[in-house]
């Protein structure tokens, strides 16, 4: 009977851990690795502080200047907090100002202009995204087009179109809510299908097929289970339109014109520069900055609140 005996660099048996790695230099480069994230990781979390508080403190300013008095907007104009909370401020501009009337016509305008744009924007993005027909990419490429025109370069020919066109059908002329809706679903149309043709491609076939087999029409097929699938893309999107279009500034102005200076039909972006004008010859500095808060208080809570969804609808395409 013969014994084996191992030597140093046989190899190991299954209940004998490995001998360690002695390379030269090793311990050192992960070390130095080490080193280096914790430090990239402090700059990354140092930028991200700075950040925060260039986006934070000017819109905290805001909102607090706004409980000031006019006095304390002249005298301590970086002071964050005021030696009493002036919430008089707020009424002022809602009813001197206006901003009440500002508020609902560019609530009204947005909640037509929105859901037309949604509505015709899906339907349009999934027969692109899902059917095959002659000028399927022609079409496409059309809308994508929309995306590379600046607005200004169309303003001659836009403004003389609702003319003209207000002259035939008086309800869709100029300083007239339902125009500024169409004009807003044109505008935003282009980005809507790009958006969310994309989605559609990424949504499955086999569940278009089982619901084709059991006798949905295309229409069905669309309003009950792909358009219910696409829900992150849709509020996504819809958050980026809801934005878009209450800081629209340029198609209000051009179409919306105030009528002996009362705001009549005007919007809250036209209504900001209105109230800046006359605020600022009244001194009224408090009034103007309650008008700015209010303006950008409605849709920065609308953004906190679906913060979420928006980054699962933008995430959901790479993810599929």
């Amino acid at each position: 009977m013969s014994t084996v005996t191992h030597t140093p660099g046989d190899q190991a048996g299954p209940d004998q851990a490995p001998p360690p790695d002695r390379t030269p230099g090793r311990g050192a480069a992960v070390g130095g690795s080490r080193a280096g994230a914790r430090i990239f990781n402090g700059f990354s979390h140092l930028f991200l502080a700075v950040w925060a508080v260039m986006v934070v403190y000017p819109l905290l300013w805001v909102v607090m200047s706004a409980l000031k008095t006019d006095s304390e907007v002249i005298r301590k104009p970086l002071s964050l907090f005021p030696e009493q909370l002036q919430w008089g401020n707020f009424a002022r501009a809602w009813t001197e100002g206006h901003i009440g009337d500002f508020f609902l016509n560019t609530v009204l305008v947005l909640t037509g202009s929105v859901f037309l744009t949604m509505l015709l924007g899906s339907m349009a993005a999934y027969v692109l995204a899902r059917y095959e027909f002659p000028g399927n990419r022609l079409i496409y490429y059309m809308f994508l087009s929309g995306l590379t025109l600046p607005i200004y370069l169309a303003a001659v020919p836009l403004f003389k179109g609702v003319y003209n066109l207000g002259v035939t059908l008086p309800f869709l002329g100029p300083n007239k809510h339902l125009m500024l809706i169409l004009v807003y679903v044109a505008w935003s149309l282009a980005f809507t299908v790009f958006f969310m043709h994309s989605f559609f491609r990424t949504l499955p076939t086999a569940i278009a097929e089982a619901a084709m087999v059991d006798g949905a029409s295309h229409s069905r097929l669309f309003f009950s289970v792909m358009l219910p699938m696409a829900k992150p893309g849709l509020i996504s999107i819809g958050i980026f339109n809801v934005l878009g279009q209450w800081n629209q500034w340029y198609l209000p102005t051009l179409l919306m014109q105030s009528v002996a200076g009362e705001p009549k039909n005007q919007v809250i972006s036209q209504g900001l520069i209105e109230l800046s004008v006359n605020q600022g010859y009244r001194s009224d500095w408090s009034g103007l900055f309650a008008g700015v808060t209010m303006a950008m208080l409605p849709v920065l809570i609308v953004y906190i609140v679906f913060q979420r969804q928006v980054q699962s609808g933008l995430t959901a395409g790479v993810s599929k």
